[in-house]
């Protein structure tokens, strides 16, 4: 098939010889006419490609004129107050403006712990010219290793503790030495006058004085105060802007308190138990002073003890104030309350009736003898069981009692339950329950055993025959503020009088010609019992030749004002318990101004 070019078929051309052939056809002027065309195409590309860019920058300007818009909304309005705070950070230095602790004063006004100026010493590492010579000149001042003041200096910042609580003196010596970029800072620490007495009583306060033990912590909240601010202004390098911001909140100071404690009877106590303690060999002791009538503690001491300036050489156990957290089992000095509790009910009297007590009485599977080592069969009164602290006249007189009254009587007493006293760490004991006395429960415990209790549980009990059988709650605050504590609501009646008066009446016999004679007082009438309780083994039983020996009386019998008790723990039944209840209880009468009674 031949193809017809003359009929102007542009089947199978290019657009390129297309346009070629119309122009040709066309001559000059249709060739102008299309030239034109394309020009004028061409033009409106370009002014529309203008117009868009003119376009454009309106936008992004009014895009971005937005943004600023909403920024500013934001510093201003909605965020105003974070982006303050944070310029605050970086512009305002904040300092600490410690709270005093209260003081603590003993009844007479002596200070026992206060709260003194002192000065924490920093550095600012952007400030500090020479680091070697600082860590050096700071470490010989404050006694520390100069590699620990130079990592603190290398770890940089514009504030980092080197020394906290640094005597005045020895600040005013450092800041004499100009080193730049070392710093210091008014604070406040916690003194001890009387040194390490009665440390387990008042206890002891951390770096951001808070009371961490004792009396310390017990009244923390009292104590404390409130802690102020200072704010000012300084410069980018950390300097104090000279006429800048300043604003301060003054410190509260904490509440002063008055403890019951008397220095003199407390010195008395310690330095006798720690004799005592050597003498025997014993593990540790413990010695609690109070007043029966009132319950206020009057001294109160565990030894092994510590020093608050030297913790790092403290153990928590000497920290502990063993009257309190401690639990043993008191041995015949419960048989004060076996006595009470059976005159109480009506089936003993002092004197009569007298009963027959073998030499050895069986108790479960074991049978109980006296210390004595009697073997012959005794008629005993009531009296001259607690005369001779005889465990199996004592075992008797319980299976009379009964359980069930024993029970409730213990339970009068508040043995196994806290006394309520105003320290931290009381505990309450171990007391067997009604529902698991098995067949020596009742019996044992009459003397003594199978109980375990804190010291402070058998003296409230001893205090409570001595008051007339009125419990009080052994306390140590006599006045916060100036305004005396209250602790009347807390008392209670056990026995009654004359229950109490008759118990008081023969444990005078303990002391005149029994088995506390060793604890009489010339001139005064001295209400006493002894015991010694042996040791439970971890492994069951009870230790060889390991005892509790203590002492608790009270006088004058009459008209008690101070009840000593006295636990030595870990002996080989040394009885100089005795010995510390008499030096302790006649520098107590003597220093609470006792008439003699003979």
């Amino acid at each position: 098939m031949a193809y017809d070019d003359r009929r102007g078929s542009s089947r199978g051309r290019s657009p390129y010889n297309s346009y070629r052939d119309s122009s040709r056809r066309r001559g000059p002027q249709g060739s102008r006419r299309s030239a034109r065309v394309v020009n004028d195409l061409f033009h409106t590309d370009l002014d529309r490609e203008k117009f868009s860019r003119w376009l454009i920058v309106p936008i992004v300007f009014a895009i971005f004129l937005c943004a600023g818009l909403l920024k500013l909304v934001d510093y201003d309005i909605i965020n105003a107050q974070t982006y303050r705070d944070r310029a605050d950070m970086y512009r305002l230095a904040s300092e600490t403006i410690y709270a005093k602790r209260g003081t603590i004063y003993d009844r007479n006004g002596n200070v026992l712990a206060v709260s003194v100026d002192c000065v924490n010493v920093y550095v600012n590492s952007e400030l500090v010219d020479d680091p070697k010579e600082t860590a050096e000149a700071l470490a010989e001042k404050l006694d520390m290793e100069e590699k620990d003041v130079r990592a603190i200096i290398d770890q940089g910042g514009a504030f980092s503790y080197v020394k906290r609580q640094v005597d005045q003196e020895l600040a005013d010596e450092i800041e004499a030495l100009e080193l730049p970029g070392v710093g210091f800072e008014q604070a406040v620490k916690r003194v001890y006058p009387y040194g390490s007495l009665a440390s387990q009583v008042l206890g002891v306060v951390n770096n951001e004085d808070q009371g961490l033990t004792g009396i310390e912590l017990f009244y923390n909240d009292l104590l404390s105060g409130e802690n102020g601010s200072l704010m000012r202004e300084r410069s980018m390098d950390g300097s104090y802007i000279a006429g800048g911001a300043y604003f301060e909140e003054p410190a509260v100071d904490g509440t002063d308190i008055v403890l019951t404690i008397d220095v003199n009877i407390q010195a008395t106590a310690e330095d006798s138990l720690e004799a005592a303690v050597e003498d025997s060999e014993a593990e540790n002791g413990s010695v609690v002073v109070l007043d029966p009538r009132s319950g206020e503690i009057l001294a109160a001491c565990s030894n092994p003890t510590y020093d608050p300036d030297d913790l790092e050489s403290a153990t928590s156990e000497d920290m502990n104030l063993r009257v309190v957290t401690d639990s043993y089992e008191p041995g015949s000095t419960f048989k004060i309350i076996t006595s009470a509790i059976a005159i109480e009910l009506g089936i003993m009297d002092t004197d009569k009736p007298e009963i027959s007590v073998p030499g050895a009485v069986k108790v479960g599977d074991d049978y109980v003898t006296d210390a004595d080592g009697r073997s012959e069969t005794m008629d005993m009164s009531l009296r001259e069981m607690l005369r001779r602290s005889s465990n199996t006249g004592f075992a008797l007189v319980g299976a009379e009692i009964g359980a069930d009254d024993y029970v409730k009587y213990l339970d009068l007493f508040d043995i196994g339950e806290k006394t309520g006293i105003d320290f931290p760490g009381e505990i309450e004991g171990i007391v067997t329950d009604r529902d698991d006395y098995d067949g020596s429960t009742l019996s044992t415990m009459a003397f003594g055993q199978a109980v375990s209790v804190p010291p402070i549980q058998v003296a409230r009990a001893g205090a409570t025959v001595a008051n007339d059988g009125v419990a009080t709650t052994p306390h140590f605050l006599l006045a916060k503020g100036g305004e005396q504590a209250e602790w009347k609501d807390e008392e209670k009646r056990v026995i009654d009088k004359q229950t109490a008066e008759d118990v008081a009446d023969i444990m005078t016999d303990v002391v005149k010609s029994g088995t506390g004679t060793d604890a009489a007082i010339e001139g005064y009438e001295i209400s006493g019992k002894t015991g010694t309780a042996e040791i439970a083994s971890e492994t069951g039983g009870y230790l060889d030749d390991t005892y509790m020996t203590s002492f608790l009386g009270f006088g004058p019998t009459k008209d008690p004002k101070v009840l000593t008790y006295v636990t030595l723990y870990g002996t080989a039944g040394v009885t100089v318990s005795q010995d510390v209840f008499r030096t302790v209880e006649s520098t107590a009468f003597q220093t609470m101004g006792v008439t003699p009674t003979a």
